[in-house]
């Protein structure tokens, strides 16, 4: 009965050393290949953070120290002065956090220039620009009487409200490749 047990246990070892391609014999290369020398696997298993990692690692430490700063100043979302249901919407006060996060906005556009990828917070901040100058050409801030020029300042208003955080995950999605 031992002698069943060990060989099965021996074969049980073979089998699975033939499934994972593994025998006593040296390797041979196959035609047409190259075997792979140490020093090549070695640099695979140790290659360097790409380039465009640590561009995304420098930019969102960058847009983060300034991005909590303002958002603390300011508030974000619905805490905004340019929430659109603040009645600091259409004061000084907005214009305010919208340069800061127009500011911002220009500074993650600065880092990101000329590199590739990015897509994201390049398309968030250059419509938080867009969003800071059309709130401004509009005069929103001078509590403005028209109707019509109130409802105008409402989508650039939203945009700025929820700038922080936008451009925090924009930041965030570059790390991924985003």
């Amino acid at each position: 009965m031992k002698r069943q047990l060990i060989w099965m246990a021996c074969g049980g070892m073979t089998a699975l050393a033939l499934a994972a391609g593994c025998s006593a014999a040296p390797a041979e290369p196959k035609p047409g290949r190259a075997a792979a020398s140490p020093a090549a696997s070695a640099g695979r298993a140790e290659a360097p953070r790409s380039s465009q990692a640590a561009v995304a690692e420098h930019v969102k430490t960058i847009l983060e120290d300034r991005l909590s700063p303002g958002e603390t100043r300011f508030g974000s979302g619905t805490g905004s002065p340019c929430s659109t249901s603040s009645a600091g919407m259409f004061t000084a006060e907005c214009v305010s956090a919208a340069e800061a996060t127009g500011a911002d906005a220009s500074i993650a556009l600065e880092q990101i220039g000329r590199h590739e990828g990015f897509a994201t917070l390049r398309s968030v901040a250059e419509k938080l620009r867009t969003a800071v100058a059309r709130y401004q050409r509009l005069g929103c801030a001078g509590n403005p009487a028209k109707a019509s020029t109130r409802h105008a300042c409402l989508e650039p208003a939203a945009l700025i409200a929820q700038g922080f955080p936008d451009l925090r995950s924009g930041a965030d999605l570059g790390l991924r490749g985003a």
